[in-house]
């Protein structure tokens, strides 16, 4: 199978050089040329174990992999010492959904499932290519990126990491986790700005010729770990397989709380491999870009930024959406990307916001005190306690539940641990009792409501010491690059 540019068809690699690349040379993202489609029934998918079940879909789209290397770097993410669940990933059904567990790995959120197995598939790509540079990988995070990537990474042979994080932007436990990072080839930087500047200047140094010439220079190539990277898309699809495949229904909706798009277009190309689902609805916070672009064809980051209690949402700026609108638009997509570059906005072709693909999507949003009171409510009906950005998820399957009458069974992506965001969990419960309470010492009220075991991952920051205190301004990204390997 080959990947092309979003922007440009003709720029081509396969599987391992476009994971070790990151982003295709002009600045567009890796597609596949097709979609393939799960070559084993769902019945026989359903007796396999998460590991073996990763494996089949990986394969089809990772193909220049021989099946022993693909086997080894999937059981060496998804295995018990990386998460703390036998079964990798589960269902807790609670009110009208079901909630898809993705919290189970070293960082207790989603991006743990894919960013995992990413440096096994880094590392093989690297050797099927014959690159011997070390390979430097920058990430802006939103708030779980930055931490996923950061212990998969840590002290890898032949990589090193940059984080940029939006230090006042994250939770105190996401930021925690990040600067208190051990590893010699860890580097942590809060920037002075929000996600979409970090990412931006991110995107920028991917392509500054003179920068990769130096870099070069000096034995480095870069490579991204952000779901800008098709390594960590196709890793995202397995677990939509394996929910159907846990359930089998005649049709499912998933619900999606969306920021950057990746992992709702994960559950897309699960669609496009032949898993039946009825809706994909895409959930927002009160950054609602993608509800109104969803509404109306037209994508405007040109509004306000708003902090919300759903930091990796917070994105106005949603990477992964080119690659739908290149399936959309064709060969308009580079026109539109360089129009939202120049304006901030861009609008749809008027065939391409008729098209079959954009029927699947529905968009919905929800509100602060909206995700609030969901939490509230789960918590009172079921004892179940969701983090912010699942509830964000839950309350809009709510909205979109009341408005069509959809009664398909559904399956809510948990992207994140309640651990990860106590305070907002508990004062929605209870703002009175935990409102003045210090951060670290919600941690055992949080046990105590919701009966699961205080993390590991929390128990370690508790007592890490700080590793990372480096703070830049939005616009000196490249500097700090600099200095770190060019100094």
């Amino acid at each position: 199978m080959l990947y092309h540019s979003t922007r440009d068809k003709k720029l081509t690699a396969k599987a391992s050089e476009a994971i070790l690349r990151g982003i295709a040379p002009d600045g567009g993202l890796y597609v596949p040329e097709e979609i393939p489609k799960l070559d084993k029934s769902f019945t026989q998918l359903a007796k396999l174990d998460y590991p073996h079940l990763a494996y089949e879909v990986m394969k089809l789209f990772i193909d220049d992999f021989t099946p022993a290397e693909l086997k080894a770097a999937v059981n060496s993410a998804y295995n018990t010492k990386n998460f703390d669940h036998e079964d990798i990933t589960c269902l807790v059904e609670a009110g009208d959904a079901y909630y898809l567990e993705l919290f189970h790995g070293r960082t207790i959120a989603f991006k743990d499932m894919a960013l995992s197995i990413l440096p096994y598939l880094m590392k093989t790509s690297a050797k099927k290519n014959g690159v011997h540079d070390e390979i430097v990988i920058l990430t802006a995070t939103s708030g779980d990126t930055g931490k996923a990537a950061l212990a998969g990474f840590d002290s890898v042979e032949g990589t090193s990491i940059v984080v940029f994080y939006p230090k006042d932007g994250v939770s105190p436990v996401q930021e925690r986790q990040m600067v208190t990072q051990a590893g010699a080839n860890t580097h942590v930087i809060g920037i002075r700005g929000n996600f979409d500047d970090a990412q931006r200047e991110v995107k920028r140094a991917f392509t500054d010729a003179e920068l990769n010439k130096k870099m070069k220079q000096a034995g480095y190539v870069f490579s991204s770990a952000n779901s800008i990277n098709i390594g960590r898309l196709v890793p995202q699809i397995a677990y939509y397989v394996y929910a159907y495949t846990r359930l089998m229904p005649k049709e499912i909706n998933f619900v999606v709380p969306t920021g950057n798009f990746g992992n709702i277009l994960a559950a897309y190309y699960a669609y496009r491999m032949g898993v039946p689902i009825h809706k994909l609805i895409c959930a927002s916070n009160e950054n609602k870009v993608l509800y109104d672009f969803f509404e109306t064809g037209v994508y405007d980051r040109n509004r306000d930024f708003i902090l919300t209690s759903s930091p990796s949402m917070d994105i106005l700026i949603s990477s992964n959406l080119e690659r739908l609108v290149a399936e959309l638009a064709g060969d308009k997509t580079g026109k539109l990307m360089k129009e939202l570059a120049e304006t901030g906005r861009y609008e749809l072709p008027q065939n391409a916001k008729k098209a079959e693909a954009l029927q699947l999507f529905e968009g919905e949003f929800a509100t602060e005190p909206e995700m609030a009171a969901r939490i509230k409510s789960l918590y009172e009906e079921e004892g179940y306690i969701l983090d912010p950005h699942t509830a964000v998820a839950s309350a809009a399957y709510e909205k979109y539940r009341a408005r069509t009458g959809d009664e398909t069974m559904t399956v809510i992506a948990s992207t994140a641990s309640p651990y990860k965001f106590t305070r907002a969990v508990l004062t929605a419960i209870d703002a009175k009792k935990y409102a003045k309470m210090k951060d670290f010492d919600l941690f055992p009220e949080l046990e105590k409501l919701s009966g699961v075991k205080l993390p590991k991952a929390i128990k370690d920051i508790m007592t890490a010491p700080v590793k990372h205190n480096v703070v830049c301004d939005r616009d000196k990204l490249i500097e700090e690059i600099e200095k770190i390997y060019l100094k």
